[in-house]
């Protein structure tokens, strides 16, 4: 949740050095979750944990060594995983959030990156940041390991793409996915 403050005049001592408008689209956003939870460690084990119990129920059930029950109840945990990363989580993430509703304009400057809104404005600076990471639609701009924002590149011209990534690279660590 975005805590802007108030204020009706853009601030005299903001340096721009871009700024452009944006909004959210569902679709878009559905996938940027996505791949937030799936990249998350806890979830990848999880997930190689069920895949592992699966496959060994799976051999056992098919040798003969064990009943159905325990292949069954794999693949109703795995279904359940897939649905809760897939479609939950993502889901109840976006409908929580107002963020993703909302229109805004981003200032960003070699100093810090800027949001307003009809709400007002919320400024971070980049030591603010730990990381980025860049998918199809989305600049991943992580505060920590669970908390983070998207910035679309949808309507965002290409050369103010090449700075923003520039200065992305200039100012935090990249993750590779």
């Amino acid at each position: 949740m975005l805590k802007f403050y108030v204020s009706k005049t853009a601030s005299p001592y903001f340096y721009h050095l871009m700024e452009f408008s944006f909004s959210y689209d569902k679709k878009k956003v559905i996938q940027a979750l996505r791949l937030h939870f799936i990249a998350q460690r806890e979830i990848k084990i999880m997930m190689i944990l069920v895949n592992v119990f699966a496959i060994i129920s799976a051999v056992l059930f098919y040798q003969k060594i064990i009943r159905p029950e325990p292949f069954l109840l794999g693949t109703i945990v795995w279904l359940l995983m897939l649905s809760a990363v897939w479609y939950i989580l993502p889901y109840s993430i976006y409908k929580k959030s107002t963020t993703f509703k909302e229109d805004f304009i981003a200032h960003i400057n070699d100093n810090s990156f800027r949001l307003d809104n009809e709400k007002g404005y919320v400024t971070w600076n980049w030591n603010k940041f730990n990381y980025f990471y860049e998918s199809p639609h989305f600049f991943h701009l992580y505060f920590n390991k669970k908390s983070f924002f998207i910035l679309p590149k949808e309507g965002v011209t290409d050369d103010i793409l090449h700075e923003l990534r520039a200065l992305l690279n200039e100012k935090l660590p990249n993750r590779k996915r």
